[in-house]
């Protein structure tokens, strides 16, 4: 389930004075992460360095515009809103995972940050009834997408991209937000929230039938909820995330499959033949979760065993200890 999502606002529900105070804020954040990147690659990278100092600057004056008009319009007291306050709203990484991404991901985070506020600024100016708060909006968008040229030359540069390359990344990253991070998340869920009734009820019956039925309403409940979950979360107007019934789909089936890996086995009469290759199916299920945030999310080896399998382990644990108890 996502945490917090039920004290989201929906963008479309936003008054024209939020989506400023929320441009504000988002222009201050994205100039704060420029800043940071442009620090963390100055002694190694010092040309792309200067460029992310310039991208700050440029929010800078995005923010300074926002500024005089909110007051104009509004005065001087800005709402507090963030981000993480909107439903369906990008997010960025947190500073303390940059020093984990390549230099070639930063750059692809910089290509998907000018993205993501274009996408912003257009549905916002769609929103505006206001000429002036419209006009600005809109310029603020086409420079966006003006920044989003630099980025792509920027990578190009760097990385000895041409065009194809360039868009084979933009397709990258749209599949990676429609099915890989729904897929992921609706895996992990499935794979480890059930490991516990599943086995708890294992141990306790050691009936291998009722196990399977245990775990095929555990996996298939579970799946539902997740898919419902992530569809209704996000639109993808304003994230680029796609179409929710995608990711929908590949949240509530990637959790029904994760449930049902180590429920399948069950369906062999003899207790302890299912149990052992359930164990196995677990052991293998964990590992290619791992390896599916290694390759495609870029988290750190270390850190996604301990937090995956390490996290598994204890859940299942947990429930051989219930039903054995």
């Amino acid at each position: 389930m996502i945490p917090g999502f039920g004290f989201r606002k929906k963008f479309s529900d936003l008054s024209e004075k939020e989506i400023l105070a929320l441009a504000i804020s988002s222009e201050e954040d994205d100039a704060a992460i420029y800043r940071n990147y442009a620090d963390y690659l100055k002694n190694d990278y010092p040309d792309t360095s200067k460029i992310f100092h310039d991208m700050a600057r440029v929010e800078d004056s995005h923010r300074k515009l926002l500024l005089d008009t909110f007051k104009k319009r509004f005065g001087d007291n800005i709402p507090l809103i963030r981000r993480d306050h909107v439903s369906g709203f990008y997010n960025r990484k947190p500073v303390w995972l940059m020093k984990n991404l390549s230099i070639d991901r930063i750059r692809l985070e910089s290509e998907m940050m000018e993205r993501d506020a274009y996408n912003f600024y257009m549905k916002a100016a769609q929103m505006s009834t206001d000429v002036t708060t419209r006009k600005l909006l809109g310029d603020l968008a086409a420079a966006e997408a003006g920044h989003t040229v630099a980025a792509d030359n920027l990578i190009e540069k760097h990385v000895a991209g041409d065009t194809k390359e360039i868009e084979a990344r933009t397709a990258k990253r749209q599949f990676i937000l429609t099915w890989v991070q729904p897929g992921l998340a609706g895996l992990m869920d499935g794979s480890v929230s059930t490991l516990a009734p599943i086995f708890a009820t294992a141990f306790a019956t050691q009936d291998t039938w009722t196990t399977f039925v245990v775990g095929l309403a555990a996996s298939v409940g579970a799946g539902i909820s997740m898919g419902l979950t992530e569809a209704v979360s996000d639109d993808g107007v304003i994230s680029g995330r796609g179409s929710p019934v995608k990711r929908g789909l590949a949240c509530g089936i990637m959790t029904a499959v994760g449930g049902l890996g180590h429920a399948l086995p069950y369906l062999i009469p003899h207790f302890w033949t299912a149990t052992i290759l359930a164990m196995i199916i677990v052991f293998f299920e964990l590992w290619a979760i791992v390896w599916v945030q290694n390759k495609y999310m870029e988290a750190p080896f270390l850190r996604a065993t301990l937090q995956v399998v390490v996290g598994g382990g204890l859940v299942l644990a947990a429930g051989i200890l219930i039903g054995t108890g």
